[in-house]
């Protein structure tokens, strides 16, 4: 599989004070050669999702939902919008799915998350009812059982918040041909303290997560790493951080460890601010 770049983009992409500011930004990712955009966002009736504006403001750039959660979204309500992606924009959509989170569901409604695997797989089962195939889709994995079933049920995985020996240890499970495609976030910033600052900022809301603080548990970090905003020893190792070279070799272990595709999330003191010189610095490195 050919070696793809793209980019993850959270609030920038999602708030409507920011819309036509991140088309722009999209139509640039585009002229730079980013494969895909990873970013998230339902799927509702009658309203325009920042999927198909992406999409039909520009020419070449890849979409994927990163991550549709699957407690929140009609599996046919679903098929019926990648049917339309598909038709108007043929190749460029892939449908991420996941399980999400037990705070996030269970705060609509107490008790909702229960057996998120099995949850998935009749969620697939839905899918493929209404006749989605496999390979338009991918799945939010960490464990080993999503892993497999990613391989299995989907056309890979894509895990977030992961250091590089997750994605060794992903593509061991996943085996040689499905996609793999890590979300990586950088700091482009040569100071410590304002890295660090950013670094840890980012990392206190997805600790404070259990299905992201027990895959690093998996990985053998201990609670004193996952404390807060987490140790500096857990931030070396899940967010390359410092001048362009640094960074740029901080991405690359993932390729080395088996990625096909790295979704670059660069972050900043400001996530409302597109960071448009990060990813051309980063597109002349690695596109």
């Amino acid at each position: 599989m050919t070696r793809q770049v793209s980019v993850w983009g959270g609030t920038f992409w999602l708030s409507g004070k920011t819309r036509e500011a991140a088309l722009d930004a999209a139509r640039e990712l585009d002229e730079l050669g980013y494969s895909r955009l990873w970013t998230s966002g339902g799927f509702r009736d009658g309203v325009p999702s920042i999927y198909g504006q992406v999409l039909d403001a520009t020419t070449r750039l890849g979409v994927a939902s990163g991550i549709l959660s699957i407690w929140h979204a009609d599996p046919a309500a679903t098929v019926e919008t990648v049917r339309g992606f598909e038709e108007d924009h043929p190749g460029r959509f892939l449908l991420g799915l996941g399980t999400s989170h037990a705070p996030v569901v269970d705060a609509k409604g107490p008790n909702t998350y229960a057996k998120p695997y099995s949850r998935m797989v009749e969620y697939l089962d839905a899918l493929d009812a209404e006749g989605l195939p496999s390979e338009h889709r991918v799945l939010a994995a960490l464990g080993p059982r999503m892993l497999t079933l990613s391989a299995e049920r989907s056309a890979g995985a894509h895990p977030y918040f992961v250091p590089a020996e997750h994605t060794a240890q992903a593509r061991d499970i996943l085996g040689d041909d499905p996609l793999l495609a890590p979300e990586v976030a950088v700091v482009l910033e040569r100071d410590e303290d304002t890295a660090r600052a950013i670094g840890h900022a980012y990392m206190s809301s997805y600790l404070a997560l259990p299905n992201y603080s027990n895959n690093l548990r998996r990985l053998g970090y201990s609670d004193d790493d996952l404390t807060g905003g987490g140790s500096d020893k857990l931030m070396d190792a899940l967010i390359p951080w410092g001048d362009l070279d640094t960074v740029v070799a901080g991405i690359e272990k993932h390729y080395e460890a088996g990625a096909d595709e790295v979704a670059i999330q660069v972050l900043t003191a400001d996530p409302f601010t597109f960071p448009s010189s990060a990813y051309r610095e980063l597109a002349g490195a690695l596109v």
